[in-house]
């Protein structure tokens, strides 16, 4: 999604507004592009709220990779 709209998580989007006005312009847009069977919800939460949330990450799998041999010359 544009409008300044970031991927939190997958069919997760933030943006971040400086104030209540500002998120209200957001999302009346929003509201206009709303797909005729689709559903949105939008939850507007403070900074200090936004900083508290914990994340959490799993290992991931990475290709384990051998080095490249060093050569010496004299």
């Amino acid at each position: 999604m544009a409008d300044g709209f970031t991927m939190f998580q997958f069919s997760i989007y933030i943006r971040h507004c400086a104030s209540r006005e500002n998120a209200e312009v957001h999302i009346k847009r929003v509201k206009k592009i709303l797909p005729e069977k689709g559903h949105i919800g939008i939850l507007c939460i403070t900074d200090k709220q936004f900083g508290d949330i914990e994340l959490f990450y799993g290992k991931k799998e990475s290709k384990v990779t051998t080095p490249f041999q060093q050569l010496e010359l004299f």
